[in-house]
């Protein structure tokens, strides 16, 4: 059975469709309007929280983005993509995983619904100008991180990289890339020139 990728274009699923075209791995992506639990019929039978992405591989579903593309690498490694947990890196590794989307990527989701997503009368300044902070702040621990680095972890680029570069490819959608200092621009520019994330930015 192929990997199905169930996609809105440039939303989270960004994350394990840049990391099925960096392993080369065949896929049927199925691309969708947002929300698609209102746009795509049937949608919340394959994922009843009714978000995007949604990863179906036989009998395994997945709704989690960073989960994705960690299990791709896992399932169909071996890949340089991930580290063993004898790594010495591999502790920032599993933090940066989990940061992308607690740290980096929720703030940004409230930027957007309250900026563009709600009616007119519930869009909220407050709650944006506020989240816009927020994440500002918490972006500093990647221009620490990337001081003496031009990856995140082990001196190479991996799914970290991945899960942390949407976080700053959105973040640029929302019109905040004038606030990156200078080693998180060198690093974004950096990733938007693999051509697995050309590719997967464009579907």
């Amino acid at each position: 059975m192929t990997i199905k990728l169930y996609h809105c274009k440039r939303s989270r699923s960004l994350r394990p469709l840049w990391t099925l075209e960096e392993m080369g791995l065949d896929y049927e992506l199925i691309t969708m309007q947002f929300p698609p639990r209102l746009t795509f019929e049937g949608y919340l039978e394959i994922n009843n929280l009714g978000t995007v992405p949604t990863l179906v591989d036989d009998d395994v579903t997945l709704t989690e983005s960073t989960a994705m593309a960690l299990y791709l690498c896992e399932k169909y490694g071996p890949t340089n993509l991930t580290l063993s947990p004898m790594d010495p890196d591999y502790g920032l590794f599993v933090n940066w995983l989990h940061r992308s989307d607690a740290t980096l990527t929720f703030p940004l989701t409230l930027v957007l619904r309250y900026s563009q997503h709600e009616p007119e009368e519930r869009k909220n300044p407050q709650i944006v100008e506020d989240y816009t902070k927020w994440f500002l702040s918490r972006l500093r621990c990647v221009e620490t991180a990337l001081e003496n680095r031009q990856y995140l972890c082990a001196d190479r680029f991996t799914v970290a990289d991945i899960s942390i570069g949407f976080s700053l490819v959105f973040a640029e959608s929302l019109g905040l890339a004038d606030s990156f200092k200078p080693n998180t621009v060198r690093y974004v520019t950096r990733l938007k020139q693999r051509p697995a994330f050309q590719r997967a930015y464009n579907l």
